[in-house]
């Protein structure tokens, strides 16, 4: 059964402003041949005059990987109001797109702040003016524990990382204290499973961690972290057991730890973009004894969702179950047929090093003389293989000419973004209109 609570915290989701980033520099960067698939009479324009030269998609080059505006908004509210209802705090992963403007939308539609993976990640985000992070790894380099001390002198930045061992924390204390400090580094003990990825791997070495957390003068203990998603692939009745398992120790460990804990925030979080239902229904029945923690989801693929693997496992998936509005694909590739070198067989100029393929290959859904031309829906067609710079498309009724250009469905937002500088956003997918460029940073 699913639990739906409702907690008010004093955050970003009640009473007070959004966060605003320092993006204005981003529409001053000019354009140059170094930006793939952007139009020739773009160079040499700023990101703000390309775009206020009204800027059609049936100008770019293949390959192409579009954002859909309309659906990146219906994303956001379809998760904003989910989380709300429930009582979590949002801080989704902003690896998934290392794309400032997009983090900016997730502030304003209501998340606490962003995650990351790494410190270079950190630097970047706070070069942009992020106050609100959460590390979701551990910091025991000296260089970046010392680049950390200096940013945690602004008493406006949230920060806090995460810690898996003993030997981590020591790691962290021999490398602050001789670091001219201000306050100490939160930290959250990292709880793991057995064939997961990092984490303690029982509550009682985790326990282990939060005492020697605890007793620190340069770190504090601020709860409890980890990640469900790598103990399952699907949304079988055998991975959502060993998730809820997981979770339920989470939580055993954050009440076992009432004790250690002072009086600054703590938080509880898990929660990839596959089983943050599961991590609801877990978290409910503790968040309505303990209105003092943040329960915190990190989901961060819902922004543009896809049409692959969180299409499969997503729990807010229009073939979910009771799903009334669900998330919906925001992004898509655009590649063109440069080969039809035998029947049944055409190759794309777009490979591995424009769209997606670790959590399964393109699928190919309209065809087009060219971009901008009126659509066609494609039938029986099938991505086999990808090299470097090509799709091998299997063609099946609908067969293709040279120059013809193919929309694929893509998989995984997390290695798509990450293959571009810019990504043009359309209006909605019946436009061909672009109205912005979303700059990574990756």
């Amino acid at each position: 059964m699913q639990h739906v609570v409702q907690i008010m915290h004093t955050s970003a989701r009640v009473g007070t402003m959004p966060e605003k980033l320092r993006l204005d520099e981003l529409a001053e960067e000019r354009l140059s041949a170094r930006d793939k698939g952007l139009p020739v009479r773009a160079y040499g324009n700023t990101v703000r005059e390309f775009l206020d030269s009204d800027p059609q998609l049936g100008e770019f080059w293949t390959p192409l990987v579009v954002l859909d505006a309309d659906a990146m908004r219906n994303n956001l509210d379809v998760m904003s109001e989910w989380t709300r209802v429930r009582g979590l705090e949002l801080m989704p992963h902003g690896k998934t797109t290392m794309a400032p403007a997009l983090w900016q939308k997730q502030l304003d539609a209501g998340c606490l702040g962003i995650t990351l993976a790494t410190m270079g990640q950190v630097r970047t985000a706070r070069s942009f003016g992020l106050s609100s992070i959460m590390l979701a790894n551990a910091v025991v380099d000296e260089r970046s524990l010392r680049y950390l001390a200096g940013e945690l002198a602004d008493p406006e930045v949230r920060f806090v990382c995460w810690a898996d061992s003993v030997t981590t924390i020591e790691a962290m204390e021999r490398a602050l204290r001789d670091i001219d400090l201000s306050r100490p580094v939160d930290v959250c003990v990292e709880l793991g499973a057995d064939g997961g990825r990092t984490g303690a791997r029982s509550i009682e070495a985790a326990l282990d961690v939060a005492r020697r957390t605890a007793a620190s003068d340069v770190i504090r203990l601020a709860g409890v972290a980890g990640y469900e998603g790598s103990l399952g692939h699907d949304r079988s009745q055998r991975a959502l057991g060993a998730v809820r398992a997981y979770l339920q120790n989470q939580v055993e460990l954050h009440q076992a730890l009432g004790d250690l804990y002072d009086d600054g925030e703590i938080y509880v979080t898990a929660g990839g973009s596959a089983y943050f239902d599961v991590v609801a229904d877990v978290y409910a029945e503790a968040m309505g004894e303990d209105s003092r923690t943040r329960w915190t989801l990190r989901s961060g693929a819902y922004i543009t969702h896809d049409d692959g693997f969180y299409r499969g496992i997503s729990p807010l998936d229009e073939a979910g179950t009771n799903v009334a509005r669900p998330l919906r694909s925001a992004m898509y590739g655009v590649a063109r047929v440069v080969s039809h070198p035998e029947p049944g067989l055409a190759l794309l100029d777009g490979g591995k090093r424009d769209f997606p393929f670790d959590e399964g290959l393109p699928i190919p859904r309209a065809t087009a003389s060219d971009l901008g031309h009126e659509w066609v829906t494609f039938n029986g067609a099938a991505v086999t293989a990808m090299n470097d710079q090509h799709s091998y498309l299997s063609v099946g009724v609908h067969d293709v000419t040279l120059g013809e250009v193919v929309t694929l469905g893509l998989s995984h937002p997390c290695t798509a973004f990450d293959k571009w500088h810019y990504l043009p956003v359309v209006s909605s997918s019946e436009s061909d209109r672009v109205i912005d460029l979303v700059r990574t940073f990756f």
